[in-house]
């Protein structure tokens, strides 16, 4: 009995009537009914969002921008939103109505745009208050979970617009302020250039202070030095100035009588001259007559003469005008010419002597009068000489106090003096220092004119044009270039590697209802295990290749998935109903009835480690192992390349592996139909059947 004999066989068995060709049909409809039903119910549910209907709220109440517009953001905002017709807007009046509406299920989704929402989208151009402008989403999962993730890109995609286009205006701003300042510092650099050459010209006139300080400084202590010396003329001045005071003083109160004395003196030497005078004369007349007698008459005139001689220069004595040795000579002269008679002889001697002495004595009138005119002359000049001695005493007195006062007048200059060296050696300091920072402020003002210039330069100074360019790039600074190696067309070709190859192995596992892994009559024979195990699983192959046929025909025909290697796809259908139908096949001749739970459960664990929606890479790690080992994953893998023209450099490895898959399932069948050859009451009557 050869392989395809067995497996005609089972196909006429299966075909012999009406039934059993319905019951084939529709097992091969079964992968249609699950894969390519669910593509074409979900092949494109993003074009048809605008059948959902969603709350849209306006509530801005716009605001001034910094240019002086009027910024109505939110309207334009939900203009866009209903002229994209993204989804079926519907204008609600206010927020409650708008929950209430979700809540309900009247709406799907629910966005609001509050009052300031465009107050805050222009609050970033004044640094003051600058807030985000909010867009309040309200969904709710109950009316669907899918719904929030589809409403999050869309507002997401509503936040970028908006922030990009309220962006491209402050960055306009911020650009034109670039502008400005550019010209300021240019202006500022200007001034500050201005200002280092007013700073150099200041600092050559500090150096001129500093040098005429310091000549001042130099003056200043020559004026102290001057004035100490002053200080110490006036105080000298003023010295003997006290000392001459009182001098005169003491001359003024000694010479206060002397107008009296010398009248006195006047009166007593007339008195004396008038005397001698008749003295003189009575003495010539009396000389010849009584000789005899003119030795006592002298002599008692002489007495008489000696006695006012002696009082009249007592008086001058005191008065001053004679010394005491003058007074005493003049006595002196007095007593000479008096001598004692001695008789005749000695009368004509002492008449001679008279004769003589009365010349001395008619002299003596001559010195006596010129004595009584120098007295008068003296007592009508000293009141004279009193009044001037007064007068230089009054004049020493004010000499002494002027003296005084100029010996504490130069003082006073003195400590000015020196309270000027003072000064004048802080104000040196002073030029000095002011030299020294003058200087300083140069240099500082020549290098704040250099880095004003260069700052100027280093800030942007952009035109209109580059303004509108920089301001797009500030506002967007990241664009994202995808390049798509390969893309699906839509919703529904992203999942059809995935369905594609799930409704071929639900359409596979369908065909253990209805048909048999082993029939019982190629059991009995004595062909080769092999051989039954291949006749088994050929009819499960040609059914399962009918499956995969129609599957990508309606698929690619009927929903217009337009793979982009449509054979190599149909090809790869083939080798993976090959390699599911030999696994489903081994597994179900090889555990029975159970093996049909073998099966599903094989199903179950290749569902959620294939990555068919999310990357398996994603999943726990001991799904890891399961990706690794089963077809299911590496089919889908197969068919994203295929569909959506990837390399193909995994394709002849899927392949192969698929064959591998094959071979096992066939290596299954075969100990499934040596056990099976050996008949036990298990096998008359199992335990279960499904």
């Amino acid at each position: 009995m050869t392989v395809l004999r067995l497996a005609r066989s089972e196909l006429k068995r299966m075909t012999g009537g009406l039934l059993p060709k319905l019951t084939i049909l529709a097992l091969a409809l079964v992968p249609l009914l699950y894969g390519a039903v669910y593509l074409y119910a979900n092949w494109d549910p993003y074009g048809k969002l605008n059948q959902i209907d969603a709350a849209l709220v306006v509530q801005d109440s716009g605001a001034a921008s910094a240019d002086g517009t009027r910024l109505e953001a939110g309207r334009k905002v939900a203009e866009s939103l209903v002229d994209g017709h993204v989804f079926n807007w519907k204008t609600v009046a206010s927020t409650e109505e708008a929950d209430q509406g979700v809540s309900n299920g009247t709406y799907a989704f629910a966005l609001k745009i509050p009052q300031d929402f465009s107050a805050n989208l222009v609050s970033p151009g004044s640094f003051d208050a600058a807030n985000q402008a909010m867009l309040n989403v309200t969904t709710n999962d109950a009316n669907n979970y899918l719904l929030s993730t589809i409403v999050d890109k869309l507002t997401t995609a509503v936040h970028t617009t908006v922030a990009k286009e309220v962006g491209e205006e402050t960055a306009n701003q911020l650009l034109t302020g670039f502008g400005t300042i550019h010209t300021q510092m240019l202006k500022a650099s200007d001034g500050a250039g201005q200002l280092a050459d007013g700073v150099a010209r200041l600092h050559d006139g500090t150096v001129a202070l500093h040098q005429g300080t310091g000549e001042l400084k130099s003056g200043a202590t020559e004026l102290y030095n001057g004035e100490v010396k002053l200080r110490d003329g006036a105080t000298s001045l003023s010295t003997g100035a006290g000392q001459l005071s009182s001098g005169l003083t003491l001359l003024k109160d000694k010479t206060a009588a002397l107008p009296a004395d010398a009248q006195q003196l006047a009166d007593g030497a007339a008195q004396v001259a008038a005397g001698n005078a008749a003295l003189n004369a009575a003495f010539n007349n009396t000389v010849q007559a009584i000789p005899g007698q003119v030795a006592a008459a002298q002599q008692a005139a002489q007495q008489a003469q000696r006695a006012r001689v002696v009082a009249s220069t007592t008086r001058l004595v005191a008065a001053g005008v004679l010394s005491q040795e003058q007074a005493d000579k003049v006595v002196a002269d007095v007593d000479a010419t008096t001598a004692p008679p001695a008789g005749s002889a000695e009368a004509s001697a002492s008449a001679a002597k008279l004769q003589a002495a009365a010349a001395q004595v008619q002299k003596l009138a001559d010195g006596s009068a010129a004595v009584s005119a120098g007295a008068s002359q003296l007592a009508g000049a000293a009141p004279a000489l009193s009044g001037a001695v007064a007068k230089a005493s009054a004049g020493a007195d004010q000499l002494a106090a002027g003296s005084a006062a100029l010996a504490a007048g130069q003082q006073n200059a003195v400590d000015g003096a020196g309270k000027l060296v003072q000064g004048a050696q802080k104000l040196d300091d002073g030029a000095a220092q002011l030299e020294s920072g003058a200087a300083t402020a140069s240099d500082g003002a020549g290098t704040l004119a250099t880095e004003l210039a260069q700052g100027a330069g280093k800030v942007p100074n952009p035109d209109d044009a580059q303004k509108d360019s920089l301001s797009r790039v500030m506002a967007d600074p990241v664009a994202v270039s995808n390049v798509s190696q390969a893309k699906a067309g839509s919703y529904g070709a992203g999942l059809a590697p995935f369905f594609l190859t799930l409704a071929l192995w639900i359409g596979i596992f369908m065909l253990v209802q209805a048909m048999r892994p082993v029939t019982q009559r190629a059991l009995a024979s004595n062909a080769p295990a092999w051989k039954i195990a291949a006749g088994g699983w050929l009819p499960f192959l040609a059914v399962s290749a009918v499956q995969a046929s129609l599957l990508t025909l309606v698929v690619d025909v009927g929903l217009g998935l337009d793979p982009a290697h449509p054979v190599l796809m149909w090809f790869l259908m083939l080798a993976a109903a090959m390699a599911f139908s030999a696994i489903i096949q081994g597994v179900v001749a090889l555990l029975g009835s159970p093996g049909k739970l073998v099966v599903l459960i094989l199903l179950v664990l290749q569902l959620v480690s294939s990555g068919g929606t999310f990357p398996w890479q994603t999943t726990p790690e001991p799904l890891h192992v399961v990706h690794q080992i089963l077809p299911m994953g590496y089919v889908v893998s197969g068919m994203r390349h295929l569909i959506y023209g990837a390399d193909l450099a995994i394709i002849l490895p899927t392949m192969l592996g698929l064959v591998g898959y094959t071979l096992l399932g066939l290596a299954m069948s075969t100990v499934a139909v040596r056990k099976n050859k050996y008949w036990t009451l298990k096998t008359l009557k199992p335990e279960i059947a499904v």
